[in-house]
């Protein structure tokens, strides 16, 4: 048996080469991150998976940004998923409406997901849409804290009912720095009360629910010079500390512009981690995956292993024709299906 690491790294192409499989069989991988580069078909994703899964006991973990709108990386043959913008806009005019569709969603989502192989998706969005984020937009869910509190926990509901845990992002707010933190670094100069008990509070309210979270690479220059995911301070004093999560905490991606002022990639993961961050992602570019696997310094705790079995996938996976069987999906699906169809105007 070979315990799982704390480096998430991808994949080059469609399937597994002789290379992935000798990167992937490293003691400190844990997980992998899937792209649309690696999508063709659902029968490729599965088997792709599947191939994934049997390199390693217990298995990697696969994990996708599948969110709806447009981030969304698998899409012929998968429901089109609708931005999250539209619950909001459903929530402005039916509550209790909202809060099922909602539901619907994170199980359509799921249980898709599942029945191709694929362990996680980097979902909900908790920014708040200040109406300022270029990179956010229509993927919050609305402007009003409590509503994306509300909304994000049904949606987690309906992941768990596919046995599906979430990962709630990008912590501490990425909705009001204007900035795309993949390209530069955004930016946020508010003051540390209004970014923590506005932008930050789904992440209190939400509590035990949240299985996983994932920090901006943006910076608060009230709290801290360093971006959110490199920062002590925002993931240990505030986030565990003050705000009580006790999950998973991912970097975002490190390739990132916004990850540059932690130097070379292996200091960025290496920054990452030594920040409270449990899980270091390294995307589509070998070379970095390589140099973090083989130089990034790292101790397993019982804390780590504890963190890693709650994003565990729980339960057996329906297969697509087991799914479309199901009045519980076929349900869903239509109510999915109306909301993407939807174009509701302001209310």
């Amino acid at each position: 048996m070979s315990a799982l690491g704390p480096i998430a790294v991808g994949v080059k192409g469609l399937s597994l080469t002789a290379i992935d499989r000798e990167r992937l069989s490293h003691p400190l991988a844990g997980m992998v991150i899937l792209f649309s580069a690696n999508y063709e078909s659902p029968e490729q994703l599965t088997r792709l998976c599947s191939d994934i899964h049997q390199l390693r006991d217990p298995p990697l973990l696969i994990a996708v940004d599948h969110e709806g709108g447009r981030v969304q990386r698998f899409r012929t043959g998968f429901t089109r998923l609708p931005p999250m913008r539209r619950l909001g806009q459903l929530w402005d005019r039916d509550v209790l409406a909202a809060c099922r569709v909602a539901a619907s969603l994170g199980y359509v989502m799921a249980a898709e997901l599942r029945a191709h192989g694929v362990d996680m998706t980097f979902a909900p969005v908790l920014d708040i849409d200040h109406g300022r984020s270029e990179v956010i937009g229509d993927r919050a869910l609305h402007s009003d804290p409590r509503v994306v509190s509300m909304l994000a926990a049904y949606l987690m509901h309906g992941l768990l009912i596919a046995g599906m845990a979430n990962c709630g992002k990008h912590f501490p707010g990425h909705g009001w720095a204007e900035a795309d933190s993949h390209v530069t670094l955004p930016v946020d100069t508010r003051s540390r009360q209004d970014i923590v008990n506005d932008d930050a509070a789904p992440y209190r309210w939400l509590g035990a629910m949240l299985a996983g979270v994932m920090p901006a690479h943006a910076v608060y220059t009230q709290i801290d010079q360093q971006p959110a995911g490199f920062s002590r301070q925002w993931i240990e004093t505030i986030l565990r500390g003050e705000l009580g999560f006790t999950g998973a905490v991912f970097s975002d991606d490190l390739l990132m512009a916004g990850a540059d002022t932690a130097g070379g990639v292996a200091d960025r993961a290496a920054a990452a981690l030594e920040a409270g961050c449990d899980f270091a992602l390294v995307c589509n570019d070998t070379t970095a995956m390589d140099t973090v696997l083989e130089t990034v310094k790292w101790k397993r705790t019982a804390l780590f292993d504890a963190r890693l079995t709650r994003l565990q996938p729980k339960g057996n996976a329906l297969s697509m024709n087991q799914l479309r069987a199901s009045e519980l999906y076929r349900r869903a699906h239509r109510e999915v299906s109306d909301l993407t169809e939807s174009n509701y105007p302001p209310a």
